[in-house]
């Protein structure tokens, strides 16, 4: 006779996950290089195209300030250059640079780096196979 776990409470999973996401999340960005408002930034230029200023404060939920200011950060790195707008000339469109698109991989390949060794040094083999199927899971929540 096989016993049925209690029934999960939704609430308390989604805590305990959010909680376990955030330790994750706040270890990797430890030896970050870029920090995370201009790597936002970044990885929105490099998936969708230029934006403006503008565009990507509203895109990132910030004022046009901060973003000027990241803007201007990244344009000091290199990291991003701005042209002039198509059809706007009084407006600026801001673009990733090759040397912010390989800033921003090299970003992700160390944190990817991180979270394999941690797998392959703290998981055993069937907790591996069992994370590979929560990816999905995870996926599927977003």
């Amino acid at each position: 006779m096989t016993s049925t776990p209690p029934p999960l409470d939704p609430l308390e999973l989604a805590a305990d996950l959010r909680t376990a996401i955030g330790a994750l999340v706040r270890g990797l960005r430890v030896d970050d290089v870029l920090p995370q408002n201009q790597a936002a930034v970044l990885g929105r230029l490099v998936r969708e195209g230029p934006h403006t200023t503008s565009e990507l404060a509203g895109h990132l939920r910030v004022r046009h300030q901060s973003m000027a200011r990241t803007v201007s950060l990244l344009t000091e790195a290199g990291l991003v250059g701005q042209q002039a707008h198509p059809t706007d000339r009084r407006k600026l469109l801001v673009t990733a640079t090759p040397a912010g698109i390989e800033a921003l991989h090299a970003q992700r390949a160390r944190r990817e780096s991180r979270i394999a060794a941690a797998i392959t040094e703290r998981l055993t083999p069937q907790e591996q196979q069992l994370l590979r199927r929560s990816v999905d899971l995870l996926h599927r929540l977003g």
